[in-house]
């Protein structure tokens, strides 16, 4: 027979549990772990741009700008020996530009001229690669392209694109930029300033900017801090986008 003590005891100790539960649950580091299993990541300088520092699994993201896009497939590229890239659709991918952001040429797989199969080509690949670039499928009926978002969020891919593709997620635009290298009609261009601006959908709706060196000199991604310029020389070719 329980006595109302013991019972009074028993509560107060299944309080403290319940208690000690819920703030495991919502501490920072919980929400911190669960962020960090929910995304993939991204290379240090395109965290800040990024809801929880990376790439929500399962989501479609536009980059405009061909280096931004290779940029962002390049962290869950190389954050690991056997993760497998592909690009769907795009013919013009810059693939030394890949390489140089860090993706393994041998782990890229490329169908540059899907053709009409193009969205059961995603699918097919989205399977096996954490990460696909594709261009927007042209002629795919509305419902075939719902199918593939669903297939994405099944099996966690994620999915950049030049876009502009419906219902993406988050948005990422170069909108102003500064060559460096160039002489006097003479030189080499050796690095590029980026001006890049994200925009999204849910917690992404807040828009985020950065200062980027998109490439850097030596080819990679890096934050350009403030009057910098590539190798000490005069940016001298400027590109403004409205």
């Amino acid at each position: 027979m329980t006595t109302p003590a013991a019972a009074g005891i028993r509560h107060g100790v299944d309080r403290q549990a319940r208690l000690a539960s819920l703030l495991e649950a919502t501490s920072p580091a919980t929400r911190a772990r669960e962020a960090q299993a929910a995304t993939l990541p991204v290379l240090a300088p395109l965290a800040g741009l990024l809801p929880h520092g990376g790439l929500a699994k399962g989501t479609i993201t536009e980059a405009t700008d061909m280096s931004l896009l290779l940029a962002l497939a390049a962290g869950p590229a190389t954050a690991g020996p056997h993760a497998w890239t592909a690009a769907v659709g795009l013919p013009d991918l810059g693939l030394a530009a890949a390489a140089g952001y860090g993706i393994d040429l041998r782990r890229l797989v490329v169908a540059d001229h899907p053709g009409e199969h193009a969205a059961e080509v995603i699918t097919a690949l989205a399977a096996a690669c954490p990460v696909v670039l594709a261009a927007t499928p042209t002629g795919v009926p509305p419902r075939a392209l719902d199918r593939l978002v669903a297939h994405l969020r099944r099996t966690g891919t994620v999915l950049l694109t030049p876009g502009p593709w419906p219902g993406a997620h988050l948005r990422l635009e170069v909108t102003a930029s500064r060559w460096s290298g160039l002489g006097d009609g003479f030189g080499q261009l050796t690095g590029r300033r980026a001006e890049v601006r994200a925009t999204g959908r849910g917690g992404a709706h807040r828009p985020r900017a950065a200062e980027l060196w998109l490439p850097a000199g030596d080819g990679t991604v890096t934050t350009a801090a403030p009057g910098t310029v590539v190798g000490g020389e005069k940016p001298d070719v400027v590109v403004a986008f409205g």
